[in-house]
């Protein structure tokens, strides 16, 4: 609940415990063992957040947090703890203006932000490459901008990839060496994250971070609630959009110094799979982003099972804290329960190391920043109870809240010109000219082997009527030859009918003679 400027969380030894709402974008930690009463903390705080005008986000990794859309429900527990803490005339059951999100877009409008908005140096982390690689990244990004190739989702960064691999030797000399091993370790990389959904994370209508900072016609804050059942399973994503997040509202927003009230107050839930699974470089990132976030009005609150579960140097950064029972089986968890103890400032009244491990469900050990910044001595409370309903939200309701939010406008993904078109333009241009060079090479191959094919036709021609020139001339000779013995033989036939002639006209003649002579 909100009155006074304070963040109402409960009542410890009869006394009212607040938050400053001026003091709640110096970050802060909810945590606590399994069953403990986190989730009903963090609805509490969130309503108390809507109540004062501020926007806040969810991640609702249980699905449960999605209630805060419905009216509670009266029940005899309920109504006790009403009494309890003193809230009769003020509480009500009602439902809180709530933005379902999604990045799956499944249970919520999309969530999408574009390749370039996250950079090369935020990918290179969440894809946890090596300096090299990173490299590669930054001048692929670089012949990116250079050449109008727009990187909006993973099919262009994959496009571009492929791109800068076929043609590295062309650019070696003017943005330093692609080797081709870095290509394909950052294509390696890509797998994870689209295996977990990167490909509906990354694109267009991409996510304007100001749409998460609006309040309703009564001056409520809007409940921004991004559905993360599915998501938390996936840490890579998962980082990946807490960075990004992150990133755009350190990039978008002014610097504020100290506000009466945070412009943004965002809950992360499961804090632990963030930071276990995250690459180094991820952590590292982030780390520096909680740090500088503070100034520009926008509160971080991560919710875990164990303060030893976040980092140190982000640890250090969350100033109000709320610590629910903590378990300790073993040697391990008994430091880890020490180590939470310690971080609080101790109230003479009790041991915070024993109470920790003695607080039943909906109490919480606790200590806010006062006015002047200083830390409070921890006090034992008991959470007040949340005025919206406490388990899923009815899907009647989760719709009502969708058609209701004026978000409609990133349910409809579009799919603009970008590097991937353009590149698969490029390459069924160059294609279809190799296929034209092709069937140009085949034509001239055809031909050529046409006009061979001629040539050898025309020289057989030639060398047939060579041939027939030359069987017609032996033929001539031979017929002249045949002609040349026939008049030989006739020239001989009457040479011979001559002799045989003047023979017979001689041995006529010399027998008239004889017989002249002997009968004279």
């Amino acid at each position: 609940m909100y009155a006074d400027g304070k963040i109402y969380i409960g009542m410890a030894e009869g006394q009212k415990v607040t938050m400053q709402l001026g003091m709640a974008n110096r970050h802060g930690l909810i945590a606590g063992a399994s069953g403990t009463g986190k989730t009903i903390t963090m609805k509490v705080m969130a309503e108390a957040f809507s109540d004062a005008g501020v926007p806040v986000f969810l991640c609702d990794v249980k699905g449960d947090v999605s209630g805060l859309a419905m009216p509670g429900v009266s029940s005899e527990g309920m109504e006790k703890r009403i009494d309890k803490f003193g809230i009769r005339d003020s509480f009500q059951y009602r439902g809180y203006p709530v933005c379902f999100w999604d990045i799956y877009q499944e249970k919520g409008h999309p969530v999408r932000a574009t390749v370039s908005d996250m950079g090369p140096e935020l990918l290179a982390g969440i894809l946890g490459l090596t300096p090299a690689q990173e490299g590669v990244l930054n001048i692929l990004f670089r012949i990116a901008d250079d050449k109008g190739l727009l990187l909006m989702d993973l099919k262009d960064l994959r496009a571009v990839l492929n791109f800068v691999g076929e043609h590295r030797a062309e650019y070696a000399a003017i943005y330093g060496n692609i080797s081709a091993q870095s290509v394909g370790g950052i294509l390696r990389a890509l797998l994870p994250l689209e295996n977990q959904g990167g490909d509906l994370f990354f694109g267009e209508p991409a996510l304007d971070i100001l749409d998460w900072m609006r309040t309703d016609l009564g001056g409520r804050g809007m409940v921004n609630i991004l559905h993360s059942v599915k998501l938390v399973q996936n840490p890579v994503l998962y980082a990946s959009f807490l960075l990004w997040m992150m990133a755009e509202l350190f990039e978008r927003l002014p610097e504020a110094g100290d506000l009466d009230k945070p412009k943004l107050v965002f809950f992360f839930d499961k804090a632990h799979m963030l930071f276990s699974s995250a690459p180094k470089a991820l952590v590292s990132k982030i780390e520096q982003m909680v740090k500088l976030i503070r100034s520009k009005g926008v509160g971080i609150y991560f919710v875990t099972q164990n303060p030893a579960d976040i980092p140190d140097s982000v640890l250090a950064q969350l100033s109000n804290r709320v610590q629910h029972a903590l378990r300790a089986y073993t040697p391990g968890e008994q430091k880890a329960v020490r180590a939470a103890a310690q971080s609080f400032r101790e109230n003479p009244a009790f041991k915070t190391e024993d109470v920790i491990m003695e607080l039943g469900v909906g109490e919480a050990l606790t200590s806010f920043l006062d006015e002047k910044g200083v830390p409070t001595i921890v006090q034992h409370t008991a959470v007040i109870c949340p005025q919206s309903y406490m388990g899923p939200a009815e899907e009647s309701a989760r719709a009502a809240s969708m058609a209701a939010d004026r978000m409609e406008k990133y349910d409809r993904y579009v799919d603009n010109e970008s590097a991937y078109e353009i590149l698969e333009e490029q390459n069924k241009r160059e294609e279809e000219q190799a296929r034209l060079d092709a069937e140009r090479d085949q034509l001239e191959k055809e031909r050529a082997q046409l006009e061979k094919q001629k040539a050898k036709e025309a020289e057989a021609a030639q060398k047939k009527k060579e041939k027939e020139a030359e069987a017609a001339a032996r033929k001539r000779e031979r017929e002249e030859e045949a002609r040349e013995r026939k008049k030989e033989r006739a020239a001989e036939r009457r040479k011979n009918q001559i002799e045989r002639t003047l023979i017979s006209t001689g041995a006529q003649v010399l027998k008239r003679g004889l017989f002249k002579t002997l009968f004279k």
